[in-house]
């Protein structure tokens, strides 16, 4: 009586994906494919740097856009911020140039890992609570990336979905995310001191263990 219920199950349960008893250990570096590898330039900036020439690119784009509600001061304060990275011997159009190579790029990730039960370390951006803790977020690779700088490439971005809310410990310790990891693009909006922020982001992840980075 019980054996065909047996044989069925079993014959099911050969053709359901069977998670990994270990998930594969992950580094940033992993989720760029190899036509994707390209010198970023921003990298050798410092963190000064970095929110200088993104404060010039920003007022640079809504100039460019005809956007009428940028002041004369911020006009004249991205001037000053400029000739500061030009004094430092960069190139700040040449580098402002590089932005869109180094857009596209960034937008490629590797099929493959689709569907894979993962392990990666990162730092955590929240975007959703669920009352005191975080029920959505992005993990990123260094700290405060995303925040007053150029965003890392959408390949260097992971939006996270834990099954369950998770405590933060905060903006600056490193957490280990455990879970099923997702290609696709997807976009969401990050908010930040002086506003908010639509970011482009290559790949998600359902977390089943977000715990601290030891």
């Amino acid at each position: 009586m019980f054996r065909p219920l047996y044989f069925s199950l079993a014959l099911f349960g050969f053709c359901l994906p069977l998670q990994a008893a270990e998930p594969v250990e992950l580094k940033w570096a992993d989720l760029v494919p190899a036509s994707a590898v390209t010198e970023n330039p921003f990298t050798k900036l410092s963190r000064d740097q970095l929110t200088w020439i993104s404060d010039v690119a920003a007022v640079r784009d809504r100039v460019a856009r005809g956007d009428e509600t940028v002041t004369p001061s911020q006009i004249t304060n991205a001037q000053v911020l400029a000739d500061k990275l030009e004094n430092a011997g960069i190139d700040v159009d040449a580098l402002l140039a590089q932005r869109t190579v180094i857009a596209e790029r960034g937008r490629e990730v590797i099929p493959l890992l689709n569907g894979q039960y993962v392990r990666i370390p990162g730092y955590l951006l929240p975007l959703e609570f669920s009352g005191q803790r975080v029920s959505e977020f992005l993990l990123v690779p260094w700290v405060g990336a995303c925040i007053h700088t150029p965003p890392p490439p959408p390949n260097q971005i992971v939006h996270v979905t834990p099954d369950q809310p998770v405590a933060m410990a905060g903006m600056f310790v490193p957490v280990w995310v455990t879970g099923e990891l997702r290609t696709g693009e997807l976009t969401r909006s990050l908010s930040m001191m002086d506003g908010a922020s639509d970011i482009d982001i290559g790949y998600s992840l359902l977390a089943t263990e977000v715990i601290p980075y030891k």
